[in-house]
């Protein structure tokens, strides 16, 4: 089963190159067929150009420009449309996730034929290093929320690195996220339709270059905007979004 994985990145000249050679020497070891799709979000610094000469060494780096609309939600769309895996996970471009979580997150897809595989990082097994205080503290009360009002005992929903079969990404179409919120659309539609789902730990570590593009005070009403979103589709929409054959 080919594996497809779908970074952003928008300024990463810091932390590029290190993330992609990392994530393809694990990829090799393990000799999962892959492909790595980068979507440059329009950087201003010079991480198109790393890009372009990281293809040199990595025959499996695709890379694409999101010329516009630009944002994480826009740039993660943009990559789900275009890469050719009959499974992808979205991964982060500043080395916090970590590839050896990647290959057991398709190791399980694999064995008990999943439609999605989720990340925790706070189950037993999981873990964040140097995650800042107040980010915690709002994460862990979103995500109690979301958890209280969906129903569900996924308890890391906002967590980016997640892996779908193709079939769960074309069955979430229209994806209404451009921004930070996708991180909830995607889990939470697959839920809510039926797609099996299973959740692994997994690690976290704050970024060592460059800046967070999430701003904790613009997402807010974008988060709630997608939950309010679910709650209608979960309660209204009599089951039809359901997966064809639940």
């Amino acid at each position: 089963m080919k594996l497809s994985v779908v970074l952003p990145a928008y300024n990463e000249e810091g932390s590029i190159e290190e993330t992609l050679q990392t994530l393809y020497a694990k990829l090799q070891a393990e000799q999962i067929d892959h492909e790595i799709v980068v979507v440059n979000d329009n950087s201003k610094d010079n991480t198109l150009d790393l890009l372009t000469q990281l293809q040199a060494e990595i025959p499996s780096l695709v890379v694409h420009t999101n010329h516009g609309p630009n944002g994480f939600g826009y740039a993660i769309r943009y990559g789900l449309e275009r890469f050719s895996g009959d499974c992808v996970a979205v991964m982060m471009s500043d080395l916090s996730d970590d590839p050896a979580d990647l290959v057991a997150f398709y190791r399980k897809m694999v064995a008990e034929n999943l439609d999605c595989v989720f990340g925790s990082r706070f189950i037993r097994g999981g873990a964040t290093y140097d995650y800042p205080k107040h980010k915690y503290i709002i994460n862990r009360l979103a995500n109690t929320l979301i958890r209280l009002l969906v129903g569900i005992p996924y308890n890391d929903s906002t967590n980016a690195f997640k892996m779908y079969r193709k079939h769960t990404i074309d069955g979430l179409k229209p994806f209404l996220s451009a921004h930070f919120n996708l991180t909830i659309e995607l889990p939470l539609k697959a839920i809510t339709r039926g797609y099996s789902w299973a959740v692994l730990p997994n690690s976290w570590r704050n970024r060592k270059a460059g800046e967070s593009n999430l701003k904790i005070k613009e997402m807010g009403s974008r988060y709630l905007f997608i939950l309010l979103y679910i709650l209608i589709e979960k309660y209204l929409s009599r089951s039809d979004y359901k997966k064809k054959g639940n």
